[in-house]
């Protein structure tokens, strides 16, 4: 039997944000009992914990979809990171397969370092077939400087600037347009964003890595830093910005978003939140597939 926990991350309300499962003394595990029991919990994410490799970092650890294992992703972080730390402020490092991820705890708030700046994606996302694939028109696509575009940090996003809450609340992946658009973007998510006062609210799609719709996308918020910088939208220096994600699923999470801009050049993201503990419990060893 190895232990578990549930969180609630990118909130301090239970049952809001998005849910993680935290498997520990996961070391003699292998990638198909991982993936069975991220299966099993069947939650956008279950991060599973290992002694690190290097004794000067906290934790090994590595993060799967219920369908796939990811190099990095902002929730599971978050959360982890939070429950090694027990209520103590300082510093945790996690060994994540994109590479170290440190993250700073302070008065109940973890914050993580992207571990990779994001990078242009190869792939297409034409406008017309963005419209049919979330079953909007194409004016709704787009606003200001903020164009489609594809960006990859770890895992890849197609990020999709929309005009209107409206349009954000209409949105929906439709087939068989979904699948022709993931496919031409080379993406298995999008992320649908707009301008909300002094910051922005979200919505991101993934049907195909088994999660219809995510409450909170931490690694998706950290690459979204190079999207705004591309659209015009971040200045010089150090940016502060909240995202809000999820209010549509009845799920809402808040996000933290720093950027800092050297030189034009984004040269740093950084993700913070909070989380709240739902449960805890002893979960079977699967046999090995």
């Amino acid at each position: 039997m190895l232990e578990f926990h549930i969180y609630d991350v990118f909130t301090d309300r239970p049952f809001s944000g998005n849910p993680l499962a935290i498997v520990m003394g996961a070391d003699d595990l292998s990638t198909g009992q991982m993936q069975i029991i991220a299966r099993q919990f069947n939650l956008s994410e279950t991060i599973f914990v290992m002694a690190p490799r290097n004794p000067d970092h906290d934790a090994r650890v590595r993060i799967f979809f219920p369908t796939a294992e990811i190099p990095f992703a902002g929730h599971p972080t978050i959360g982890c990171a939070l429950h090694l730390a027990q209520g103590r402020p300082g510093r945790i490092v996690l060994e994540e397969e994109a590479g170290l991820v440190p993250v700073t705890i302070a008065d109940g708030k973890a914050e993580l370092v992207a571990p990779k700046l994001p990078v242009p994606h190869p792939g297409e996302a034409e406008r017309g077939l963005i419209a049919q694939a979330l079953g909007l028109p194409v004016d709704a696509i787009g606003f200001d400087g903020h164009q489609p575009m594809i960006w990859q940090g770890g895992p890849a996003f197609l990020y999709v600037p929309l005009r209107s809450l409206r349009d954000l609340a209409a949105a929906r992946p439709i087939q068989p347009y979904w699948a022709q658009l993931m496919q031409a973007a080379r993406v298995d998510s999008a992320y649908l964003y707009l301008c909300e006062g002094s910051g922005y609210r979200a919505r991101m799609f993934s049907p195909d890595a088994g999660i219809p719709e995510d409450p909170a996308t931490g690694s998706a918020s950290a690459i979204l830093a190079a999207q705004l910088l591309a659209s015009g939208a971040l200045p010089e220096g150090e940016t502060q910005l909240l995202l809000q994600q999820g209010i549509e699923m009845g799920r809402p999470s808040r996000i933290g978003l720093t950027a800092v801009v050297r030189q034009g050049r984004l040269v740093q993201a950084r993700v913070a939140g909070r989380a709240a503990h739902i449960a805890s419990g002893q979960i079977r060893i699967p046999e090995k597939p």
